[in-house]
């Protein structure tokens, strides 16, 4: 068991530093991709709930601003809302993983699935091969559309 949760240890810090180089390059390639702080992620909240949208501050990575916005401001956040794109990056550091993304598996979350369903077009998933560079975007609907395969599954914590 120990083994185990060693090595599960291992995959989760990897796939964190995997995620994390990804959101660093979508940043530095294009200045409209930001990471909020945890204050800018309450102001959101509040920003997103002035317009009956619902957003859970762990659904997402990044977001993608259209206009110049104070992301520490809820009354600014909503004021622009239709200039925010939400965003969650999955990313892999695997090289066989081409444009197609053929062979690629990640996990949704509910929250990140809910999140994505309730905002539409507003949010997106950005896949980010770490080891090429390259990302696309992508709406839930697209995931959807282009899915081989769905595992529904369920994790528990004690």
């Amino acid at each position: 068991m120990a083994e185990s949760k060693a090595s599960s240890k291992a995959r989760t810090v990897t796939g964190q530093s995997t995620a994390r180089r990804a959101a660093k390059l979508l940043a530095a390639s294009d200045p409209s991709y930001v990471e909020p702080t945890r204050q800018e992620r309450d102001a959101m909240l509040v920003g997103f709930a002035m317009h009956r949208k619902v957003l859970y501050g762990a659904a997402f990575d990044l977001v993608k601003l259209d206009a110049d916005i104070d992301l520490s401001d809820p009354e600014a956040i909503a004021a622009n809302i239709g200039a925010i794109q939400v965003i969650e990056v999955k990313s892999t550091n695997q090289e066989r993983i081409g444009d197609d993304l053929k062979g690629y598996f990640f996990d949704l979350t509910n929250a990140e699935l809910l999140v994505a369903q309730k905002l539409g077009d507003q949010f997106k998933f950005v896949f980010v091969n770490i080891v090429s560079g390259r990302w696309q975007e992508m709406s839930i609907n697209e995931v959807f559309g282009r899915a081989k395969a769905i595992y529904p599954s369920m994790h528990i914590r004690f």
